[in-house]
């Protein structure tokens, strides 16, 4: 029986390329893998949706393809999980949330259809806080992950199912979806690989907005050669969204492979590393920065002064956009519907049922700012700061800086339950928060651990240098402890 966590995405398709493993058993053998981390008590509660026979449907199409001698995707036969806002025709989309419990879209997202063409075989439906609103996969409405390195922590979020599924062993390669730090925080507490695009790299037609200038498609990996398989499968532009770039995709496995960062300058920036941080954090930081100094690469300390207001800026524009945005769930069209006195007690009715707390404070936060009387005073205001938080990096990587070099977490993965106040847990996303500002490519590699359990350190660089990323990321997970 093969163990297809010892395969990489590359080796597993050219053995099913070779008629030496057929992608029905990589169906078969995924799905025993997830009986088995998911049955229990300590059940770890990734997948929200499922179809055995339909992913086995998938797989024979492989087979038959093998079989006839036909030309394969640079996926084929690769199992793959994809996060619950990423709409597919086949299984239900729910977002996490009571409100669109069951509900199966129409049309499929742009990245999961590239997925497909490729060759890989979508497996299941991640679990995720609820709209993505959230930083520990505890707000879905469908119960919390749990982290499989150690399932009485949180897996991050609010792509914490697809993080866990890469780090149980469901899968090499997962989507994720990033507003402020959804990919790269999960990846760092599960010990995996995680990007976030530069904004438009990949399309968001099909993915469930929450803050729609802020969204982005990314991608979880075993390792950084996985991840860039993943990437390159879905980057390009797509004429169904109008935010899609037309900048030319460069070769990500290509990059991965080469693990080459001799000459390359890495930035060091001080706001980064002040004295609230964890030293345990730091020091892990600091090693990662010597290993790059050792395999020829060159170390500036730089400023982002205006790091510091990416948090509040974040939760002004975030909300507010995620007001608009959830509007158009009200029981009128599609989703849940609670009838309730006419018209408007329809839509408070299936909202205030439908709707979590986490979701509903965020509402009601964006619904505020935007409010007359303070949209000058937040709203304004904060799209200002935003400008002063890119224009920082701008700056940086103008003079000359490939990459900067950050942790990606101010701790490790937390205990279930073990934050209830909001703020604190907004807090978990201040190092991944301003790349989403600025929006900038970005990636988590696993760098060590504090206490046993994964930290991971943050690359991030300019617009479209996805590439570069890999090089660096895959430089530093060769030599990684």
């Amino acid at each position: 029986m093969t163990d297809l966590t010892a395969l990489d995405a590359a080796r597993l398709r050219t053995r099913v390329a070779a008629g030496e493993l057929a992608a029905l058993e990589c169906v078969d053998r995924t799905f025993d893998r997830w009986r088995q981390v998911n049955g229990g008590p300590d059940g770890l509660n990734i997948l929200l949706s499922h179809d055995r026979e339909w992913s086995r449907e998938q797989a024979e199409a492989v087979d038959r393809q093998v079989a006839a001698g036909e030309a394969l995707g640079p996926l084929a036969g690769v199992p793959v999980v994809v996060k619950d806002n990423l709409a597919t025709e086949h299984l239900p989309t729910t977002c996490g949330s009571r409100i669109l419990e069951g509900y199966v879209s129409p049309y499929e997202a742009t990245a999961v259809r590239r997925l497909r063409a490729a060759g890989a075989l979508v497996i299941g439906k991640a679990n995720l806080d609820e709209f993505a609103m959230g930083s520990s996969t505890e707000h879905s409405a469908f119960g919390p992950t749990k982290n499989p390195v150690d399932p009485t922590r949180v897996p991050g979020g609010s792509s914490g199912g697809s993080a866990a599924a890469v780090a149980a062993g469901l899968c090499r390669i997962a989507l994720g979806s990033e507003t402020g730090g959804s990919v790269r925080q999960p990846a760092a507490f599960c010990g995996v690989v995680g990007l976030k695009p530069t904004y438009g790299r990949v399309s968001r037609y099909g993915l469930v907005a929450f803050a729609s200038s802020l969204d982005h498609v990314g991608v979880f990996g075993t390792t950084v050669a996985d991840m860039a398989r993943g990437l390159q499968a879905i980057a390009g532009h797509d004429p169904r969204d109008a935010t899609s770039a037309t900048h030319a995709v460069d070769d990500y496995v290509t990059a991965a492979a080469a693990r080459d960062v001799r000459g390359l300058v890495v930035g060091w920036p001080s706001e980064y590393y002040d004295d609230a941080l964890d030293p345990r954090i730091r020091a892990t930081c600091e090693a990662a920065r010597d290993r790059l100094v050792a395999a020829g690469a060159t170390v500036r300390p730089v400023t982002l002064p205006h790091t510091g207001i990416a948090i509040p800026t974040y939760y002004v524009l975030a909300p507010a956009e995620a007001s608009a945005n959830l509007s158009r769930f009200d029981g009128v069209r599609y989703g849940m519907r609670v009838e309730g006195g006419g018209l408007r007690g329809m839509y408070e009715a299936t909202r205030s049922r439908g709707f979590g707390e986490e979701v509903t404070r965020r509402i009601l936060l964006g619904t505020w700012v935007l409010s007359a009387g303070y949209y000058d005073a937040y709203y304004r205001t904060a799209m200002q700061a935003r400008r002063l938080i890119a224009d920082d990096f701008g700056r940086v990587f103008a003079d000359g800086v490939d990459v900067l070099l950050t942790p990606t977490t101010p701790a490790p993965a937390w205990a279930l339950g073990a934050i209830s106040d909001p703020y604190e847990m907004y807090l978990a996303d201040t190092f991944t928060v301003p790349a989403n500002l600025a929006g900038i490519p970005a990636i988590s590699v696993p760098a060590g651990r504090v206490d046993g359990l994964p930290v991971g350190v943050q690359l991030m660089a300019n617009h479209f240098a996805e590439a570069t990323l890999c090089r660096v990321a895959a430089a530093l997970e060769a030599v990684a402890p």
